[in-house]
């Protein structure tokens, strides 16, 4: 990267959003960008999580670009390295390489309001660009949680999302911390190697059977010579979680007969009614991520597995202790305990135009017009921002809605002309945050009884969309100028303005 280098966009992050806004602008016959990654290769999450059995939960179909469809899915429910495998292929396909820094970690961005630019300080360089689209997702950062005794554990400790593969689990004594999308994952695929494996959990998740299958050869075949075929693979898929949404977003008591189906999985698996009672959850299903496996539960039954109903709360040595006081000694600890999710720590890099960090602004809680722009963050945006978030269905539908209004933002620029930024009207944050949040007040997510990653400290829920992906799509179409305040360089509208400098409505232009 050149020093003092000069962009119109700077994209950070390769992931799918980073990806996906890279052939947008593209597409929009835009080439001055750069995308900013911190390691060495693209994938985001889905390069960073390796872990044995890590695949994705949502049909392979519907887990793609529109613009990029993939007939070759391999399996309905795809794994990581296929995956990573589709996003390297998107990069490639698309021209995107030359455009990605590798190495360079943003270290700061800084707005300068004399210039309308943002200062870039990365690990690689820096760098100003005119716009910036964040694009690190939320699960990005691994959280650990500060278990007292730790620091002195004997043996090794790694997260889910940054797998040790040198070292062999086979006949180690393996304690599992967590048990979400991810363990759910590991715990089956590691069981049979491990000598005794001891999984803490604080709270169970209702656990649905993963319909997966390979595809044949034949329907791949079908969808390469005809390739509407694979759209409307990808249109029924997405229909029918289209139709689910209600339950989620309005009547939750309709979960009942899913949660009924939920209890039966786990009882054809585990036939022991104490081990039972410790993985039935106490709170609506659908209030934490409904989890997919057949073969967590039956793993949980194997004789060289034991649950332990609380979260690990000390360790001594090579002893680990539960909140009940159950101890076990183990040779390894390994954390599927999830992200920095309402706590982005990209946040802590970001200055403003009122000289305060994101992190600082969004101290109360996250909160973004239509999910992407912060008042007093001119000319910056984020992909899968707050309130983006889906229970049931595709975060690449919702990544796609976001693009198009980062396409239409940056037309609306070209169309202001001359130096020109937009900052998210406080107003307007205030009245689309408050509409999200009326709306979450009744959705399972919120009225379900459960504590889950969707909530900040407060108890706010500033992570999922409470309505349909259509609706989304429909609300990011286009900006409204109205939403936002125009800011030119000061004393670019001297001539007409005399000596009101600065900024304007946007309702006025």
């Amino acid at each position: 990267m050149a020093e003092h280098e000069h962009v119109r966009v700077a994209v950070i992050g390769s992931g799918f959003g980073g990806l996906g806004a890279a052939v947008r602008l593209r597409r929009e016959g835009i080439t001055d960008f750069v995308v900013l990654e911190r390691a060495d290769g693209v994938g985001g999450t889905w390069r960073d999580n390796s872990y044995p059995g890590c695949a994705c939960d949502v049909p392979s179909h519907l887990y793609s670009f529109s613009f990029a469809p993939n007939p070759d899915w391999p399996r309905t429910f795809s794994g990581q390295e296929h995956i990573r495998a589709y996003l390297e292929h998107v990069t490639d396909v698309f021209g995107l390489r030359p455009h990605i820094r590798f190495g360079a970690e943003v270290k700061l961005m800084r707005w300068d309001g004399e210039r309308l630019r943002w200062e870039i300080e990365t690990a690689g360089g820096t760098l100003t660009a005119d716009v910036v689209v964040s694009a690190t997702g939320p699960l990005s950062d691994p959280k650990t949680p500060e278990i007292p005794g730790l620091e002195s554990f004997r043996g090794k400790v790694f997260h889910s999302a940054r797998w040790d593969h040198d070292y062999d689990l086979r006949g180690k004594r393996v304690a599992m911390v967590g048990t979400g999308a991810s363990a759910i994952q590991i715990v089956p695929a590691i069981q049979r190697q491990v000598g005794r494996l001891t999984l803490f959990q604080r709270t169970p998740p209702w656990v649905m059977p993963r319909m997966d299958r390979a595809i044949s050869a034949a329907e791949r075949r079908l969808h390469q010579a005809l390739p509407f075929t694979t759209r409307l693979r990808r249109g029924l898929l997405w229909g029918i979680r289209e139709l689910q949404v209600q339950a989620f977003t309005k009547h939750p008591d309709e979960l009942g007969l899913v949660e009924r189906l939920a209890k039966r999985n786990m009882a054809r698996a585990v036939k022991d009614p104490a081990l039972r009672a410790k993985l039935t959850p106490d709170y609506r299903i659908g209030c934490k991520r409904i989890l997919l496996s057949s073969e967590y539960y039956p793993a949980l039954a194997r004789p060289n597995v034991d649950v332990v109903a609380s979260g690990l709360s000390e360790i001594r040595g090579s002893t680990v202790v539960a909140a009940d006081g159950s101890e076990a000694e183990v040779d390894a600890i390994i954390f599927g305990t999830g992200f920095h999710v309402t706590d982005m720590p990209i946040a802590e890099r970001v200055v403003g135009a009122e000289g305060v960090t994101l992190a600082e602004t969004w101290k109360g809680g996250m909160r973004a017009l239509r999910g992407a722009s912060a008042a007093g963050f001119p000319n910056w945006m984020t992909i899968i921002g707050p309130n983006t978030g889906l229970g049931n269905s595709s975060m690449i539908l919702m990544i796609e809605s976001q693009l198009n209004y980062m396409a239409d933002y940056l037309r609306q620029l070209d169309v202001l002309g001359g130096r020109t930024a937009l900052d998210a009207r406080p107003a307007a944050v205030d009245a689309w945050n408050h509409e999200v949040q009326e709306r979450m007040k009744r959705t399972v997510w919120n009225t379900g009884g459960c504590t889950s990653w969707y909530l900040d400290p407060s108890g706010r829920n500033t992570t999922i969309w409470p309505g349909t992906t259509a609706e989304f799509r429909r609300a990011t179409r286009r900006v409204d100028l109205a939403e936002y305040e125009v800011v030119r360089r000061p004393g670019a509208l001297a001539a007409e303005s005399g000596p009101v400098a600065g900024r304007q409505s946007g309702a006025a232009v």
